[in-house]
């Protein structure tokens, strides 16, 4: 089946990775994706190279654009022209939907600034994102998520030990984030306009979506004055919150947020119950007291066992839990994330398939495929321009 979007129109004016997520999560939801590029590409169709990936297929030339971009159709217009500019506005005349993550002050000068898309189709969702926000000293000041999502938000700030550099964020964990946000916010803005019968801008940040995602910390500061502490390992006031290394050198996280109800469990698994009783440990806030001392003490328990007879271990304990820290191999690997449909086979142009890290939802009434891998350059740009009238005439 298509999905539950199916038959929705929408129009991507999106670069690297925020604006194309949003529009790559609802065209696996069903949507016809109309992706505009430059006539040099989207730049992200270049993380291949950045990466040292070398071209040997067209699955394989960029990993990041593919993922972002299946099941989309790419159109070559030139924004800077006057013709571009027009085809543009026929294709918005006739959309559901756009998305774009590029900066306000250039969609003005090209015309597709929000004001004017709408005038023209009043019953538009214009999807917005941006570095900061729409308004502000810094409203079209340039950024990625690095930047606007991880270091201006606070959020490499509370992951960074004490003494120690901030850690490097991972590829686009930023912008996908956004991307989800942006889409359902999208989907939102559908059901208003099903009620109402009128489009709007509807937005979102990077710097927001990296607030929103430290918002633990940041309301509690917000209503107290006072920051959580950023913790350190040896020194967990929780230890039963707290990561392990088993004798093989694979390191796990212990989950036991409720201390009355996860301390047992834990004292069982590691045949150390004469614990429940130690005056050092038989509260949480004796274990508080006493951390360094426990997981000194944990630490020397679990050398003991590798992490798969620890496994074995915890199974025994409904009450125990806990995860082990995956690598990429042990993801791939492993047989609940392949279960739970993590992986989405796309169709390729030879009649395979190319597995591929599937958008984190399902629909159960309304499932969807995903059609198609992503689009050469330009790709369909005949095949869309030449349906401009059919478009159109569905809008009026």
């Amino acid at each position: 089946m298509a999905g539950p979007l199916e038959g929705l129109r929408v129009v991507e004016l999106g670069v690297w990775v925020a604006g194309p997520a949003a529009g790559g999560i609802l065209a696996d939801w069903g949507a016809d994706v109309v992706k505009i590029e430059p006539p040099g590409g989207d730049p992200a169709r270049t993380f291949g190279r950045m990466l040292g990936i070398q071209p040997q297929d067209r699955h394989h030339v960029s990993p990041p654009f593919q993922m972002d971009n299946r099941g989309k159709r790419s159109v070559v217009l030139d924004l800077a022209t006057a013709d571009g500019q027009s085809s543009a506005r026929e294709l918005l005349a006739g959309a559901d939907v756009f998305l774009t993550n590029i900066r306000t002050g250039a969609l003005r000068r090209i015309g597709l600034d929000f004001p004017a898309v709408a005038a023209a189709n009043p019953q538009l969702i214009y999807g917005l994102i941006t570095g900061y926000g729409s308004d502000g000293p810094d409203a079209d000041r340039p950024a990625y998520d690095v930047a606007a999502f991880w270091a201006r938000s606070g959020l490499a700030h509370l992951l960074t030990r004490p003494g120690e550099a901030p850690p490097f964020q991972r590829g686009g964990m930023g912008d996908h984030m956004a991307g989800m946000t942006l889409a359902g916010a999208v989907c939102a803005a559908l059901v208003a306009r099903a009620r109402t019968g009128a489009g709007q801008l509807v937005s979102t940040s990077l710097y927001r979506q990296g607030a929103y995602t430290v918002s633990f910390d940041l309301n509690t500061f917000l209503l107290t004055g006072h920051p959580i502490a950023i913790g350190q390992r040896e020194t967990m006031g929780n230890p039963c919150m707290n990561n392990y290394t088993a004798a093989d050198g694979r390191r796990f996280w212990l989950v036991g947020l409720q201390g009355e109800r996860h301390w047992p469990a834990l004292c069982a698994a590691v045949e150390r119950t004469d614990w429940l009783s130690d005056e050092r440990f038989a509260t949480g806030r004796a274990r508080a007291a006493n951390a360094v001392e426990l997981i000194a003490e944990l630490d020397t328990v679990f050398a003991g066992k590798t992490l798969e007879e620890w496994a074995e271990e915890f199974s025994g304990q409904p009450d125990l839990f806990w995860s082990p820290i995956n690598s990429m191999e042990d993801v791939i690997a492993d047989e609940q994330f392949h279960a739970s449909g993590g992986i989405v086979y796309v169709p390729d142009s030879d009649g395979g398939a190319v597995p591929m890290v599937a958008t984190p939802a399902d629909f159960h009434g309304t499932p969807a495929e995903v059609r198609c891998a992503a689009p050469e350059l330009g790709e369909h740009t005949e095949e869309v321009l030449a349906e401009l009238a059919q478009w159109t005439n569905r809008s009026m």
